[in-house]
Formats: structure tokens, sequence, C-alpha cells
């Protein structure tokens, strides 16, 4: 066999050459491992950021129905903020997101009644403990009434903002801390009603 050396130096491999060769001297499976190795550690710290995120600090949703207008409307989008509840429980006026067993949707809804408080509605007014209940904004129940409901240690009483269109506790009765996911935080579309809550 020839000297590589002997040959004219416009023949001869440098050590910049093979360097460059070299990945094609590799072979298609261990590129393959490679890719997916690499592939692998961007992909997968992605994944469980993206899963934690989604699991314990916020969730995206999107407003079915006309039970929270005038402030929140149909196809809107919303983030829930999911962490705030693990430090502290819902407040009155809060706009939360329920998942309530046997239901087939999300409902978005605004907390009324709190642990412990007995809850009424006489000719279309909210009592809280006897005491008509500060709202942030008028609503029109008409002449609807209901029978006053004391609300267990964990329980919460929520009702929509459009009340004479809102499938809420007046219906199915108190909600369970449980099925509570989380505040609606933010409302991100449309992007001309980006707002704050």
């Amino acid at each position: 066999m020839r000297d590589p050396n002997s040959l004219p130096e416009r023949y001869r491999l440098t050590e910049a050459d093979s360097d460059f060769r070299a990945p094609a001297q590799v072979g298609r499976l261990a590129l393959l491992r490679v890719f997916v190795q690499e592939s692998l550690q961007v992909i997968l710290p992605a994944l469980v950021l993206a899963l934690t995120v989604h699991l314990f600090l916020a969730q995206a949703t999107i407003v079915y129905g006309q039970s929270m207008e005038p402030n929140l409307s149909e196809r809107q989008r919303l983030i829930i903020d999911k962490f705030s509840y693990r430090l502290q429980p819902p407040q009155r006026n809060d706009i939360v997101v329920l998942d309530i067993p046997g239901m087939d949707e999300m409902l978005v809804k605004r907390v009324i009644g709190l642990p412990g408080e007995t809850i009424e509605i006489r000719d279309g007014v909210v009592y809280v403990n006897g005491d008509p209940a500060a709202e942030p904004f008028p609503h029109e129940l008409g002449y609807q009434s209901m029978k006053a409901v004391t609300l267990g240690p964990l329980s919460y009483f929520v009702m929509g903002d459009n009340r004479d269109n809102s499938n809420d506790s007046r219906t199915f009765g108190p909600v369970k801390r449980e099925y509570i996911i989380g505040r609606v935080w933010l409302r991100y579309w449309p992007l001309n009603a980006i707002k704050y809550f």
C-alpha cells in the first residue's frame, strides 16, 4: 500500500479535512441516536415544565355561555390562577372556575357566600347573614326568592353575573372547595378586551 505521505500535497488529507468528513463516517443509527438524545434534552424539560404549570400554577380556558355577562362573554379566553388558593381560601366576589363532577364542562362563576355564612334571596336581593350583599355592580333578579342556606365549613355559594341566565348554586347548591380549580386571573382574548382580575 502506498504511503499517504508520499502523495502530492494537494491529494493529502489535512486534519481539518478529516474533521469535516467525520460525520459521513458515522453510521446512520449513531446519527439517529444523537438526534434523539439532543431532541429529548430540549423537549423533555419543556414538557415537564408545561405539565407542572398546567397542574399547579395556571391553566387556560374558554368562556362558554352568557352566565357571566356583562363581565365575561362567550368565547373569551382566560388564564386561571391555580396557585393562590393553595395559600389562601377563595374570597367574596372572586371569579372562579369550577369543575363539578357530573357536569360536561367547567363553569365560570362569582363567589357570593363563604363557608359558615347563611345565604338567602328575598325579592331579588341577595342577603348574607341577614344583610344585603355588598356586590361590585347592580344585578337584576326580578322578584326571585330563595330560602336561607347555611354553608358548610368548606362550601361556597356561587352565582353568575347574568343572574337571569345562570346555572349556579341556586340550582345545584353550594360548591365544595375541592371543585374550585382556581380564580380567573387574566382575560387575554380578544386582545381589545385584555383585563386582569
